[in-house]
């Protein structure tokens, strides 16, 4: 099961329509796409080998929730460099914790060639890129599972959490900014990430630009609990001295 930006464009729209609409057949996608019958199936086909969608006859359903193919499907360029940027600060013989999220779950992908490197995690979207590094040890904590999310949440997730201490958490946000600080769409996601940080030496927030200045329902943390914010290059330079001013490095990848 790889992410999305492994995906050629036309696969992404097929996804992308598949996820608007399960039922849709092979034809009636090769009329949306200007292709042939024969070319979608061959991009069902490939879909479903990578694990994003479940082959039906005469088309497919999404493997994930319609959400998550969503959020997958934003940012993918700015969100592989991030990640990429984030697995650079990752030393060998490390013990780090990683958020569920589109973004954080990248940082695997891009551990290949590190050395006894533990992760713990209430992430299922890690699981794939962590499977071929054998080099790389997963802890998967227990909980719910909430599929929006494809993460494990709830009293369980954080009892167990406790149980570990990290050099560095690898954390997400839906929204963050000055006044606002860290914030989340889902309560239990927040109280996650308020653990992981209270679990860890450094806290390192990943998250795309577009996310400065919103704000979701949850509050996690304010910002001046984040050691390092890993972005992309569109955070404005006011956004940037703003998070300085807080005694925060930024990166802007």
């Amino acid at each position: 099961m790889l992410l999305a930006n492994h995906l050629t464009d036309r696969q992404r729209e097929v996804l992308r329509l598949l996820s608007e609409d399960s039922t849709l057949s092979v034809t009636k996608m090769s009329e949306v796409l200007g292709v042939s019958d024969v070319t979608v199936r061959n991009d069902l086909n490939r879909l479903a080998a990578k694990g994003h969608i479940i082959r039906t006859r005469g088309g497919g359903l999404p493997a994930f929730h319609p959400s998550i193919v969503e959020r997958q499907k934003q940012n993918v360029r700015e969100k592989a460099r991030i990640a990429r940027a984030a697995a650079d600060c990752i030393a060998d013989g490390d013990n780090i914790m990683i958020i569920a999220g589109t973004t954080t779950a990248l940082i695997a992908q891009h551990l290949l060639g590190k050395q006894d490197v533990h992760v713990v995690t209430n992430s299922t979207l890690l699981f794939p890129p962590a499977r071929i590094n054998p080099s790389v040890r997963i802890t998967l904590v227990g909980g719910e599972f909430r599929p929006s999310a494809e993460a494990l949440v709830g009293p369980v997730t954080l009892r167990d959490l406790e149980q570990f201490h990290v050099k560095t958490a690898f954390l997400g946000a839906d929204g963050f900014s000055v006044d606002q600080g860290l914030t989340a769409h889902l309560v239990e996601i927040a109280e996650i990430v308020r653990r992981m940080a209270r679990q860890a030496e450094q806290t390192v927030l990943v998250a795309d630009a577009s996310k400065y200045g919103r704000a979701g329902f949850a509050h996690i943390l304010p910002l001046g609990a984040v050691d390092r914010i890993i972005t992309d290059t569109r955070l404005a330079d006011h956004a940037r001295r703003e998070l300085e001013d807080l005694d925060i490095t930024v990166a802007r990848v």
